[in-house]
Parts: structure tokens; sequence; C-alpha cells
């Protein structure tokens, strides 16, 4: 039922209605009252009048069930997790239970200073978590092999597809557009690389023998399974040198835990290395968010994607860490790019790598052969009770030859007994052991298969104690995360310790606002987090049966409807993880109708130049051609280069992409003209919706594109993770939803999409749809509305209170912004030689994170408040910014020195403040707490201003030994 209409101040009776709203919405009546008298504006719904064009406004309120406390909604969540039916899962095909170390769990996954932050662009307030990303890297390139490892990517089967992107990029010898692809390979990686392969005009092929195939076929890579989807583990060294012979590249994919045992793909000749570090300490949680990870060799390291975290040094000569490289193809190459990678999964990556740094090198080999023990305890109890092995080789997965119906009574029968295997190939089961299969499951396991007790103490009695079925020549030899951090932290306090002096050298929401553009950092309240590691949502695997996680479908089901009403699509895709992966959804869905009508020959791809770099680089991966729409003076659309563009290319036109609210902050008055330009000449619009955050409740997207992607990390309150995860579904209009992503699994219906899979499981990462369905359900509908008057009542208080120190680059009608500003900072570089990158630096020192750095304009700061934001939080935020204004002049008029000055030497740690020796001419006052307010508490800066040129000259992406830190250069 639709919400009663709450109108009777700002706020209204919605705060007494529902606590959450007033909660999650930062200013109460009385700073509501105030910031628009500030502004000049007499109430929300007038300031909403003067800024949003009447073309794009709804008239009607959105039909979603009213705004819920925080203790029901958890309650309804409960009831909802409870229709999930947790089985010991034993599918494997890539998602394995695990063990979370619960000081990793309640202090990392669970702990807001870790799941908060952003992506560690400003590196100085980031040394924790890049720290964590850093060990991350290492233990990925000591466990493959592999010279290099980037900071990790979205999930195994799109890791997959990068290598093969990559591959192609750096085998210049190589003429073929042929890729071969071992049939033992994970299906959802094959489905993956497949989609992919043919949107970049690559001739993907599937082939059971790699060595005969590359006898007979030239190509410029290969993709092998090590070990394969069917647990066999054979050598890989022969294709990798029949490859070598033809001249083609071998990416290998594989599983962490398999390589403490076996030989790693980087000692025999491997280019490439990828795989999934989900089953180090993170849940299944159906199917994501998971770290993925890409090793590759030291020639490659400018081809890699993602981010590589690198080890530099700060100003004062100690060692800092930092992205390295950043070799982030979308901007770099663009419309050249063969990837769009945009994030990572950082959160993931640090829990994986805090995961071994809490075992250690023992205990993952501890944990791996106790693994492979349990396999060939199974093994030999079924093979004595005359069942066939399809391989005498494997790790922890065993195939078994099994025809039907015998098959699927067993099947049925595990089932019955709490066990989830797979149906594997006609005529074979798969079993995969894991870290949770115990002494139980292995008796339930035989037992059913033998239909009486298996006596297990006296197979392991006839097994022998080293017994494997690993062949002697693929057993690992080479030692492995023989870092000091790897062996140093064994008891749980001091594991706490170093988990908790990390998390201090990083700043996140709990310490202070983070004003980015285009990223709204807002509130992650805690009522949504707690249901994610609920065991009902986090211990599915993504291809369990279907009447398992009914639980799962009704919640992914209502937040698919939630997501319709407030865009008024007819259908929406969850299986997408992140926002660059929406938008290379959307412009697949987009292809496939075109090429549905005939129209294959629509390829031409409209873009404005302020778009983010994601959108032409997505645009290139799906075989569209680029053509840049230029903007006017005031940041619009050039509406004349458009219809110049349009009459030129009408014939081919595809679509057009473009984002709204616009990059530069301004709802462009032209938008609606400009989508029907577009559709008029047979294209559609995509709408990039990184700015959905000033478009809820106001405007449905609907209304004038044809899909828009959602960043649920955004606007509906997923956390950023420092740098990942996200999700980003995409809403389609009627015509196109035939066209969305289906999955080889079969577990999404034929309503959902039949196009290719742009993830490795059907919802994407599933485990973080209940926070954006507890955030809508706790502010419902009206609540919804409320919060985006307010995102762009905040922006134009700061926007309006920093006017007169600073210069606002775009404002659209009345002189109102949307949901974020730009202020223009390169009069300064000329007037007193201070840059947009001193200014970041020094608002460290007044205890906040910088605003959006140099994007969509260099020279700029872009920033966007969002409505969690108290006015308290606003006005300081406002008042450092005026604040560093006064240093600017300072250094200006020459008072104080063009180089030493705070803001060159921004930010001052409390090592510099607290010296004997303090050489600058300003006090240490100035420097370390410019604002009074800073003695009630204080975010410091664990490191100097980081040196980014060193950092790429000397490339080191690998843990420095502990002594280094102490080292100051």
């Amino acid at each position: 039922m639709p919400q009663n209409d709450h109108t009777t101040s700002p706020l209204g009776e919605l705060q007494a209605h529902d606590e959450f709203i007033g909660r999650h919405v930062g200013p109460g009546d009385d700073d509501l009252r105030l910031m628009l008298d500030s502004i000049g504006s007499t109430s929300l719904e007038a300031l909403i009048d003067e800024t949003m064009p009447d073309s794009i406004r709804q008239e009607r309120e959105l039909q979603l069930p009213a705004a819920e406390t925080e203790a029901r909604v958890l309650e309804e969540l409960r009831s909802i997790a409870g229709r999930n039916t947790v089985r010991h899962s034993m599918i494997g095909l890539g998602y394995h239970p695990t063990l979370t170390p619960p000081v990793i769990l309640r202090n990392v996954l669970e702990n807001p200073g870790w799941y908060t932050a952003y992506t560690p662009y400003q590196a100085e307030i980031s040394q924790g978590r890049l720290e964590g990303m850093l060990n991350f890297q290492q233990m990925v390139m000591d466990l493959s092999g592999m010279d290099l490892a980037n900071a990790s990517l979205l999930d195994e089967a799109t890791a997959a597809a990068e290598a093969m992107a990559m591959l192609k990029r750096v085998n210049r010898k190589a003429k073929s557009d042929v890729f071969l692809v071992d049939a033992n390979c994970l299906p959802q990686t094959i489905d993956v690389v497949v989609n992919r392969g043919r949107h970049l005009d690559l001739d993907v092929r599937i082939v059971d023998d790699l060595a005969a195939a590359l006898n007979e076929q030239d190509c410029f890579g290969v993709l092998c399974q090590y070990p394969g989807a069917s647990g066999e583990v054979r050598e890989i060294e022969s294709v990798i040198s029949a490859a070598r012979a033809t001249g083609a590249l071998v990416a290998v994919a594989t599983d962490l835990l398999a390589l403490a045992l076996l030989t790693p793909p980087g000692e025999v000749g491997a280019d490439v290395v990828v795989g999934s570090a989900q089953r180090f300490g993170v849940p299944m949680a159906y199917g994501g968010p998971h770290a993925a990870f890409l090793a590759t060799r030291e020639d490659f390291r400018r081809s890699v994607p993602g981010r590589i975290i690198g080890v530099s040094r700060d100003r004062h000569g100690a060692r800092a860490l930092r992205m390295a490289l950043q070799t982030r193809e979308q901007h770099i190459r663009r419309e050249k790019a063969m990837s769009n990678i945009c994030t990572s999964q950082a959160l993931l990556a640090v829990m994986a790598g805090f995961y071994a740094v809490w075992h250690g090198p023992e205990g993952i080999r501890r944990i791996a052969r106790r693994v492979h023990r349990l396999a060939c305890l199974a093994a030999r109890g079924l093979q004595q009770a005359g069942f066939e092995l399809e391989h005498s080789s494997w790790f922890d997965t065993l195939s078994i030859r099994l025809d039907e119906p015998r098959r699927a009574a067993v099947i049925h029968r595990l089932q019955q007994a709490g066990i989830n295997v797979r149906a594997d190939r006609d005529g074979f089961i798969g079993i995969s052991f894991n870290e949770c299969t115990g002494r139980r499951q292995l008796e339930q396991l035989l037992g059913v298969f033998v239909d009486q007790a298996i006596g297990l103490d006296s197979l392991d009695r006839d097994l022998a104690p080293d017994f494997s079925a690993i062949p002697q020549a693929l057993r690992r030899q080479s030692p492995f995360m023989t870092h000091e951090v790897f062996s140093r932290y064994r008891s749980e306090t001091e594991m706490l310790r170093y988990l908790k002096r990390l998390e201090n050298r990083d700043l996140s929401l709990a310490h202070a606002m983070i004003p980015l553009g285009s990223c709204t950092m807002k509130l992650n309240a805690t009522a949504e987090m707690i249901p994610v590691t609920w065991p009902e949502f986090s211990e599915l695997h993504p291809f369990c049966p279907w009447d398992q996680a009914r639980g799962y479908h009704e919640l992914i089901d209502q937040l698919e409807g939630m997501l319709r009403e407030v865009t008024g699509f007819a259908a929406v895709s969850l299986q997408p993880n992140a926002g660059s992966q929406g938008e290379y959804a959307g412009l697949l869905t987009i292809k496939a109708y075109h090429e549905s009508r005939g129209e294959s020959h629509r390829k031409v791809c409209l873009i404005p130049s302020s778009a983010h770099g994601t959108n032409p680089a997505s645009a290139q991966m799906v075989g569209m051609e680029i053509v840049v729409i230029g903007c006017d003076a005031s940041g619009n659309v050039d509406l004349a280069d458009l219809e110049s563009k349009i009459a030129v290319h009408r014939d081919r036109l595809a679509a057009l992409m473009v984002t709204y609210p616009s990059t530069h902050g301004v709802f462009e008055e032209d938008i609606v003209t400009i989508c029907n330009k577009v559709r008029a000449a047979g294209g559609q619009v995509y709408l990039d919706g990184a700015n959905t955050n000033a478009l809820v409740g106001l405007s449905q997207v609907a209304d004038y594109a044809d899909v828009c992607h959602l960043n649920l990390h955004k606007t509906f309150c997923i956390p950023h993770g420092g740098g990942g995860p996200g999700v980003g579904p995409i809403g389609v209009r009627k015509h196109l939803a035939p066209h969305l992503p289906g999955h080889v699994c079969g577990l999404l219906a034929p309503a959902h999409g039949s196009n290719g899979a742009v993830a490795a499981a059907p919802w994407g990462s599933a485990g973080i749809l209940p926070i954006s369905w507890s955030y809508i359900r706790m502010m419902g509908g009206n609540g919804l509305t409320h919060a985006t008057r307010v995102a762009i009542l905040n922006a134009n208080y700061i926007a309006s209170r920093l006017s007169g120190h600073y210069d606002i680059l775009y404002t659209g009608n009345n002189d109102r912004i949307a949901h974020e500003c730009i202020i223009d900072l390169r009069p300064f570089k000329e007037a007193a030689g201070i840059t947009e990158e001193d200014v970041a630096k020094r608002m460290v020192d007044y205890g906040f994170h910088a605003p959006t750095m140099s994007w969509p304009v260099p020279g700029t700061l872009m920033i966007e408040p969002t409505e969690s934001e108290s006015k308290a939080e606003l006005d300081r935020f406002i008042q450092a910014m005026i604040a560093i204004r006064r240093e600017i002049e300072q250094v200006a008029t020459g008072r104080w020195d063009a180089q030493d000055n705070p803001l060159k030497n921004a930010p001052h740690t409390i090592e510099e403040l607290g010296s004997d020796d303090w050489p600058h001419a300003y006090t240490r006052a100035d420097a370390g707490w410019p604002v009074k307010e800073l003695r009630l508490g204080k975010f410091f800066a664990p490191v100097g201003r980081v040196d980014n040129v060193y950092g790429d000259r000397n490339l080191v992406c690998s843990c420095p030994p502990l002594s280094d830190w102490l080292e100051t250069g």
C-alpha cells in the first residue's frame, strides 16, 4: 500500500512515523529551515521547483510499502531469511563453504571503519586498506608463482574474460583472433568469456584437447582450468609449451587453496593466472561479493586490468603505499579500451589477505591437506563399493559415474541428509570437499552411496598417511607466503591489534564526511548491514536447488519490484556486480535488441565529452563505434553538435550514453529533447545512473531513457568497502526485457532475459542485496523522496556558502545545482601556485577526505554532501574550505612562502608535528590544528604526501620487509 502524504513541514510527520528516516537524513526540521533561509528558498518543494526541469518531474507518489522501523524490518527480513534452507554445500564449481575467522568477521566485515571507507585515491589517508590489499597481492603472487598481481577483480569468470582481452592486447605478434578455451573450465566462466569474446570480435572456441587444438589452429591465447571443473588434476606444462611454440599466450584459471599443494602455474610458464579468493574466508553469499585475482608476468605490468597497489615513499622519505600505475584502461585508452574495470572487490580482498595472515603458510597447507585427505578417503570408500571415478587424480573434487535414475535418487537422498552435490554432465555426479566438511558429512555421503554405514576409521587406517591423488610431478615443492606478515600474528591478541592498527591508518565515514562528487558516500546504516552475515544469506551456494533459496528469491523479486517502481522500468537485472558492468550489460541489451530487429548495422554510440571514462570503454567492449558530442560553456550537451552527429549517423545510430543529472552537477533543461532526438533517429537512450541520488522519488528515469544502471553502492546504501563491493543493476523498458543477461546455470527464468551472462553468478553479488532492500523498506516512498530533496538542499547549501570564496563552475536554472557542485581552483595555480592536489591534501589536516579531484574538469574539486550529513558537519566542512581559501590568500600575498607553506607540505603527520626539529616558518598549530574544533578529535595522516612519480618509476607491488617501515630515508 502507498504511504500517506506528510507535507506539513520540511520533515513533516515522517520522523514521528518512523525513526529511521530522521536518523538517515542528517538535518532535522530546525536545520532544514535555517538552510532553506540561507539559500533563499521557502521550502524543500520550492527548491525542487527552482532546480529540476518540469519535463522530467513525475506527478505521482512512489507506490512502495510504508516506511517501517529498524526492528520491524529486521523481523521481516528474519522471516524471509528463514525461507532459505542451509545445506552443507559440496557443489563446488568455484564456490565453497569457508570458515571466516571470527576476529576478521567482527573486526573487518562487520566494522564500519573498514566497510565505509572509499577507494584509496587519497593514499595518505588509506594506508590501512592499502596494506591489506598489498597482503592480498603478495599472497596471490606467492601461491600462483607469478611476478605481480592486481588488487582484485569482480569474480573469477569476469577475471578470465579480462585475461582474454589482456592477452589479445599484449600479444602483438599473433595475427589470429582465435581464443581457445578448455572445455573443463567452469561453466559460468565459459559463459562469460564466450559472451565477452563475441562482442570484442574474438573467435572463442571451446575444445576438449587443448594440445591437439594448438597443433591444428593458430590462436593468440588459451585458457585452461587447473584443476579442472570435473576435478581432474592434469599437467599444463605441455599445453603451455605447445602454445609458446605457436606464439600463443596462456591464461590459467586456478584455485588458491589447491596451489598450496600443486605446482604453481607461474613455475611452468603461464602468462596470466586468474581465479577467486572466495574460499579464503569469504562467505559464498549466494554468489558474491568475492574477490577475484589476476596475476601475470612483469612484462605485462602496464596492461593489467584493475588496480595494483605499489610501494612508494612520502615527502619525508618514509615508506608509503599507493595505487600504482593507474592502468585502468577506460581513462587511458577510452574508446580503444578492452576493459572498463573501474573498481575492485577491496573489502573482500582485504578479508582474504587477512585470512592468509591469520593462518600463515602452514595453516593454509594444513587446510589444503585436510580437504584433499577427505576427498581421498571418499574416493577409496566409493571405489571399494564398486563405483567408478572419472579421474585418477584430483585435489578436492570427485567425478563419479552414475546413470539415471540412480543418480537422481542419490542426489535426492543426499539433500535429505543435508548435503548438496551437483548433477554434473550426463552420467556423472560432482562432489567437492571443503574447509567446512567434517567427519559427519563424509560418513553421511558414503552411507547414501552404499546404503550402509561406512567404517571411516578403517578407511583412514587403510589409506597411507601421506597418500595423495596428486601426481608426484605436479606436487608443489616451492615455499610460499614467506614474508614475515604471514607468520607474525598467531595469537588473537596480536591479530586484533594488527587489524586495529591498520584501521586507524584509514579515514572512513566513521571519522568524518567524505564529500566525493559522483560517489555518494552516504550513511550505511548498521541495521542494513546486520543481515549480511546471517547464515541464511551468507552460506548459500549460488547454484543450490531453487527451493532451498526461496527467501532469496522473495527478497530479489521484491527488490526488483522496488527498483522498477523507483525508475518506472518494466524489468530489472541484478546480475551486474559493478556500475561498469551495468554499463556493459545495458549496452549489450541495446545491441541485442537492434540485432533482433535485423538492424545489426546500428553500431554508433553517441557519448558527451564530459562522460566518465567507463562510458566509451563499455561501448568499445560491445563493439560500438564512439562518436563524441561536445558540451557548451554551461557544461550541457551541445544540442547543435548532437543534431549534426545524429544527421550524419542516423541510419547507424545505436545509442546515446548520457549521465543525468550531468557530470557537471546540474539538471540539463533539454534532457527530454535530447533523448527524443536520439529515439526519433532509431537509437536507444542509455542513462548512466551514477547520479540517481538526485532523482529518486522526483523523476522516473523510464520516462525519458530506455536503459539505466543504478549504483546500489551509492544511491541505495551498499557501502563502498574501500573500493568495492558494488552492485550495478540495470532497468529497461519492456521492449528490451527479453535481452537482459541470462545464465548458464538455468536458475534464471526466461523472463529474466536470454542474453549472455555478464557475471559469474546469476544474481551477481546477491549477498549484499539485503542492504538495499532494508534501506528502501525503512525509508518507504516518501522517505526516499525526502532524502532526494535534502541531498539537493545540502549541495545547494554548500554551493551557496562557498560562493564568493570559490567560483562554482556550473549552475542550472536560478543558479541552482543538483546534488553536487564543482568548485574551480584553476585561478589559484596562477595567483599562488596552489593546485587542486594541494587543497585536497590540506583537507586531511582539517580532518576531511577530499572531494573528487580533477574530474570531470581538471583543476577542480567536485563536492557531494549527500542527505545523510547534518548541518553541523556541513558547516564544519564549509568552515574548513573557507579557512583553506584564506590560506591560499596568505600564499598569494607572500605572507607565506610559495613552497614552504601548509598547503604544499600537507598533510602533516603526528611524527612531524611532534618532532624537536620544526623547520617551517608557519607554526605547528597552523599545520596540524588550523581550526580549534580539531582539538576535540583529530585524524592524523599516518604518512606525508606520497611521491607518485617515484612509485611509478620504482614499481614494487609486493610487501616490503617490516623493518622497512621504520626507515625514514
